[in-house]
């Protein structure tokens, strides 16, 4: 009787022409391992694509706020809004369960598509960016429900930790292929489109989310409701099988579709959910502020601060180990059978690697390579125990009903978004210095006749002009004078009796003097770099505030770190709540039994349906 695929009862309402091509994406058949493959890979492209746009801000945040002159407090806010809007546009999504996942992501695709790609490059003050980017977290609130939904429908509990695997590849991918794009292509774009060259970044990913949708509108399918709900034997009897291994009957499931969150608001799924959360604020910090995090505090072999594009190539180990391991470590569950050992060293080994990863940031001119080692050791890590866990939950909420998987994971999904909004409202209060240098990195990054200006690279090449004109600035800026400028610059172009007598009749005694005996050194240190000089004396204040705030960003991050990792601890007792064996062997053992138990409930369906 085990059929590769099975046909759902017959009478599966849906619409005509234009609307069924539009609006009904649902498939009446188990399909076979091919078409199955295919719907899981595009529902996980969809997925990194979904986040990719959601994502997208995360790679050009420094830019963002010069851009709209936000400060980073504001930055946050929109953060934490977004994040909890997300958290309660989840729990609708729940109905998924009844209505289906296919429209939610299709049309998701959509959306987001049109909001990034024109939405934000229109908006022109950080209240509209602000309001654009809290409509995305609504539809993402709702997509991070239903991909995962998908996933599932599409793949057997056997295979369920590789599928979950891919599946989590999505958020992952999004935040790898935003720092690749941004490491590639934002100094381009800025260099050809001027301080908004940055809003490239949203056009590219909001196009290529425009793309998805039309191939998820043709391709994407969904299980009917009468697939969905139930597991199946030859492979529509299934779910019904392995709800009696399991001591349910198919009234019980029945009767618990009718009121979805009284069966899985249960203290077991909410322990795991919040643990698991906890767990991933350092994963959603390295998500929303990775980028900021590398530019602020450490500096390259030349002694420059990361620039955007450096800090984005940095962003891409740490995405591609963690996509890597994702995978690997999804595999190894099934192959294994067990989940919670995986999790386990998972978690004792992020906990290990983010105190490694903490002390980096004690000296900014920490070798790249140590860096990158660090954050690869660290997301691998994470990844050994998000990917099991992930298998494990879904797992958790079958256990209880299999027609529930949606109302389940809007649980997690409520639960993590209202867990991260909530913890970034504090980060601004413990990352403090972001302000002072997002508000004045205008005057260290800027332009002067014509030319970029990087203001911690002149004062680096050109150590003696910025300790000369620092040293002597009392009388140095007279010669700045309005009144004395044309004056000065024309006796630097003729030095003539005439030009010197116009020059002594222009400034105070003192001036001359000071002029005539650094003659020399002006000529070498000063005359070449006026403006930039003039630059640098103008705004010496701003400059300053600048680098208390980057003398100050190492050991404020770390303070944030340190909570992340509070979170990882509080997560390891939350393990025991999960499911399955420690053992596997013992695993093994439960699968062999599991199987004759549904070999002799098919017998006896095949002997009643005779």
């Amino acid at each position: 009787m085990a059929a590769d695929t099975a046909t759902a009862p017959t009478g599966t309402t849906g619409r005509g022409g234009v609307g069924k091509f539009f609006f009904t994406h649902e498939i009446d058949e188990y399909p076979g391992n091919g078409k199955r493959t295919a719907y899981l890979g595009l529902a996980v492209l969809a997925t990194i694509v979904l986040y990719y746009t959601y994502f997208t801000q995360t790679g050009v945040t420094p830019n963002i706020l010069v851009s709209y002159h936000m400060s980073f407090k504001f930055y946050v806010w929109i953060v934490v809004i977004s994040n909890l809007i997300g958290a309660f546009a989840s729990l609708p999504a729940s109905k998924t369960d009844k209505l289906g996942r296919s429209n939610v992501v299709i049309y998701g695709l959509l959306i987001i598509g049109v909001l990034v790609a024109f939405g934000i490059p229109a908006c022109k003050t950080e209240w509209q960016f602000a309001f654009v980017v809290c409509l995305l977290g609504l539809v993402e609130g709702a997509i991070l429900v239903a991909t995962p939904a998908l996933v599932r429908d599409f793949s057997p509990q056997l295979g369920r930790a590789s599928a979950m695997g891919f599946w989590t590849v999505g958020p992952v991918a999004g935040s790898l292929i935003t720092s690749i794009v941004a490491a590639h292509t934002l100094n381009h774009f800025l260099a050809t489109g001027g301080p908004n060259g940055w809003k490239s970044q949203f056009v590219i990913s909001g196009v290529t989310s425009l793309v998805v949708f039309v191939l998820a509108l043709f391709f994407l399918k969904d299980l009917s409701s009468r697939l969905r709900d139930q597991l199946m034997v030859s492979e529509h009897d299934r779910a019904l099988v392995e709800a009696k291994a399991r001591g349910l009957s198919e009234q019980d499931l029945l009767a618990a579709t009718a009121h979805p969150w009284r069966q899985i608001f249960k203290w077991d799924l909410v322990g795991s959910a919040a643990g698991i959360s906890v767990f991933l604020l350092l994963y959603y910090a390295a998500s929303a502020f990775f980028t900021i995090y590398w530019a602020t505090v450490f500096k390259s072999p030349n002694g420059l601060n990361l620039s955007t594009a450096q800090a984005n190539s940095l962003n891409t180990y740490f995405w591609w180990a963690d996509i890597v391991a994702l995978i690997v470590f999804g595999i190894l569950s099934d192959l294994l059978k067990v989940r919670k050992p995986l999790m386990l060293i998972g978690s004792i080994g992020s906990i290990v690697a983010l105190v490694l990863f903490i002390h980096a940031a004690d000296n900014p001119h920490t070798a790249l390579d140590t860096i990158i080692t660090l954050e690869i050791l660290l997301a691998s890590c994470i990844s050994l125990t998000y990917a099991p866990w992930m298998a494990g939950y879904t797992e958790m909420v079958e256990a209880k009903n299999p027609a529930l998987v949606g109302t389940g994971l809007a649980l997690w999904g409520w639960i993590l978004r209202l867990t991260v909004g909530l913890s970034f409202i504090f980060l601004p209060l413990v990352v403090t210095s972001v302000n002072p240098v997002v508000d004045n990195l205008p005057y260290a990054q800027t332009t002067i006749n014509g030319q970029p200006f990087n203001a911690q690279e002149f004062q680096i090449q050109h150590p003696q002009s910025v300790a000369f004109a620092e040293a002597n600035a009392s009388w140095l800026k007279v010669l700045q004078e309005p009144s004395v400028a044309p004056v000065v610059a024309a006796l630097n172009a003729n030095l003539t009796a005439a030009n010197l007598a116009a020059f002594q009749k222009a400034v105070p005694t003192f001036v001359y003097t000071k002029t005539l005996a650094n003659a020399t050194t002006l000529k070498k240190l000063v005359v070449p770099y006026e403006a930039q000089l003039g630059f640098l004396g103008a705004h010496q204040s701003q400059l300053n505030q600048l680098l208390k705030g980057v003398a100050k960003s190492p050991k404020q991050w770390q303070n944030w770190f340190w909570v992340c990792l509070v979170g990882m601890i509080v997560f390891i007792p939350t393990i025991w709540l999960n499911r399955g064996r420690w053992s596997p062997k013992r695993a093994r053992e439960d699968e062999a039994k599991h199987g004759a138990d549904v070999a002799a409930e098919l017998k006896t369906l095949v002997g009643a349906n005779a």
